[in-house]
């Protein structure tokens, strides 16, 4: 009776030692499996960051080519206004007299144009650029606290893993030596 009684305590223990031995490993296959969630997901935001980045280099393009072409096409909308007004006049003196007026209220109208065309290129662009660095920041520190925060968890999931195998081990030469001393009493 006293020998089953034993066994059965061996078994148990035994039984205790899997148990522990397969939630150790467990624990460690979870923590692997987020660390390697949490490097995605950091990944993931920084292309993000990037297609935003394009997005706005194609919006500030975009700005660009019209900050030229408006005044290219006020330019020849105007062209074609003085020639339609030069072709009647006959009198060498007053046509040369208008065309003068017409050119100085030309050129005053396309400088005009052009600087307030460059300064709204500029404001554009200086608001894009300042988008841009704002949101290259948010996405590289968001990458770091990210790494940072997956590195951290690693480590200390593997302190508790190498923590819970070290006390695997313990039992089990416990048990071991529990074992023994009982089979030489035995004998």
């Amino acid at each position: 009776m006293a020998t089953q009684s034993s066994n059965r305590s061996a078994a148990a223990r035994k039984a205790a030692r899997t148990r522990n031995a397969r939630s150790t490993k467990t624990q460690a296959k979870r923590t692997q499996a987020n660390a390697k969630r949490t490097a995605t997901s950091a990944r993931r935001t920084a292309q993000n960051a990037s297609r935003v980045a394009t997005a706005e280099k194609n919006q500030v393009v975009k700005v660009a080519e019209q900050a030229v072409d408006v005044p290219v096409g006020a330019a020849l909308n105007l062209t074609d206004r003085v020639q339609e007004l030069i072709e009647p006049w006959t009198g060498r003196t007053s046509a040369e007299r208008k065309l003068r007026s017409y050119r100085t209220q030309l050129t005053r109208t396309v400088k005009r144009a052009e600087r307030r065309g460059s300064t709204a290129r500029r404001q554009s662009t200086r608001k894009v650029e300042t988008t841009l660095r704002q949101n290259r920041r948010k996405a590289e520190t968001t990458l770091r606290q990210n790494r940072r925060k997956a590195e951290t968890t690693l480590r200390r999931n593997r302190r508790e893993a190498e923590k819970q195998l070290r006390k695997v081990t313990r039992r089990a030469e416990q048990v071991q030596a529990d074992v023994v001393q009982q089979v030489s009493a035995l004998r």
